[in-house]
């Protein structure tokens, strides 16, 4: 069976990409192993590693549910910041026989830009295919909901919504739960509440990944903005009068800056921890 190497970062997901991937299956015997490197957000004063590998991790994720709902086997890890080298140490770690690089077009493509292409070909002489798709103008073949919330994502009210957009057709689901502060604890607190909501949905059967943000829940979402290709936005608060994300103006401030659907849904259960 043939391992090839999946190397992609924003494309993920992208219609073209996963057409490739499904010509290459149809060929013969052939295993996946999905490689994102991680991205220096462009959004905030501080750089949370935590928050770097959770949004390639849940890349990774979404690229493996994309290969299972096709009845391919895949595999996957995050790798080094810098694509060529997140590559060779999976080529030096075990038996690659091709790799399929996946980029955007070359106007907008960093990685076209350090000819990733040619020197990936000519450390590792192996065959490597190049596929091109443009996120901006396609699309992708599902629609993604950005979930932002803190400590009402357990809330029913969050839950019972997500479970109707869910009903209305594919769609994907990527929740990000602001850390509630900068100490080691908020970290794992913020993981906690993400696990619980994760948890719900799985018990639904809806495929959603997850990541915890920048303490800051408008740089948080700014920065989900760039990892993914988003098509609207759910913010969970309390009412208004007890939460500081609505006192902040968060949803309007969303609103202006992503040009996107953003839906406010008021829960009565638990209380976001504010910025």
């Amino acid at each position: 069976m043939a391992t090839v190497m999946v190397l992609a970062n924003e494309t993920i997901g992208g219609g073209k990409l996963l057409q490739r991937v499904r010509d290459r299956a149809a060929e013969g015997d052939v295993r996946y192993y999905v490689v994102v490197p991680q991205s220096r957000p462009r959004h905030g004063n501080i750089i949370y590693d935590e928050v770097v590998r959770d949004s390639a991790q849940v890349r990774v994720d979404l690229m493996l549910e994309a290969l299972s709902d096709l009845g391919i086997e895949g595999a996957g890890e995050v790798g080094d910041a810098d694509p060529f080298n997140a590559a060779m140490d999976v080529v030096r770690a075990q038996k690659i026989d091709e790799i399929l690089v996946s980029t955007l077009p070359a106007t907008s493509s960093g990685w076209l830009r350090r000819d990733l292409i040619e020197r990936l070909q000519e450390a590792t002489r192996l065959p490597v295919d190049h596929v091109v798709v443009d996120i901006e103008r396609e699309g992708l073949p599902f629609l993604v909901t950005l979930v932002v919330a803190n400590l009402t994502v357990a809330a029913p009210e969050l839950i019972e919504r997500l479970k109707a957009l869910a009903a209305e057709g594919d769609r994907r689901f990527i929740v990000v739960v602001p850390q509630s502060g900068v100490h080691g604890h908020a970290v794992r607190d913020a993981r906690e509440r993400l696990r619980k909501l994760l948890d719900s949905l799985d018990e639904a059967d809806i495929v959603a990944g997850g990541m915890i943000g920048d303490p800051d829940p408008y740089t948080a979402v700014m920065n989900a903005l760039q990892y993914f290709f988003i098509s609207e936005i759910v913010i969970s608060t309390l009412p208004e009068g007890s939460s500081q994300w609505v006192a902040d103006k968060l949803v309007e401030r969303v609103q202006a800056a992503g040009n996107l659907p953003v839906e406010h849904i008021e829960s009565r259960a638990g209380a976001e921890a504010g910025a």
